[in-house]
């Protein structure tokens, strides 16, 4: 099952209207950084927005207050969780 989550924007890579390069984001959340594609959001985000993300793709903008509801709910859910399946997903 894939979840999308509210990501922060730390850096961007291309632009948004120059499709022959590559348009890619590092976001990260609670500490954890990704690079993710930027090339379905429906708003380009800046340094310091919030975009959804889900399967490796930035799919919608958000502002930082609804970002940070989602982000405490999603900690939330994962405080009620048993050790186990939090770390069934960690390959290091």
């Amino acid at each position: 099952m894939c979840l999308a989550v509210p990501m922060k924007v730390e850096q961007i890579y291309g632009d948004p209207d120059d499709f022959t390069q590559d348009q890619i984001a590092v976001v990260n959340m609670d500490g954890v950084g990704r690079k993710i594609r930027l090339d379905v959001v429906d708003r380009w985000p800046e340094v310091g927005d919030y975009v959804i993300v889900h399967a490796g793709f930035a799919i919608h903008s958000l502002i930082e207050e609804e970002a940070q509801k989602n982000i405490e709910l999603i900690r939330e859910m994962a405080s009620h969780m048993p050790e186990e399946l939090l770390l069934a997903g960690d390959d290091t």
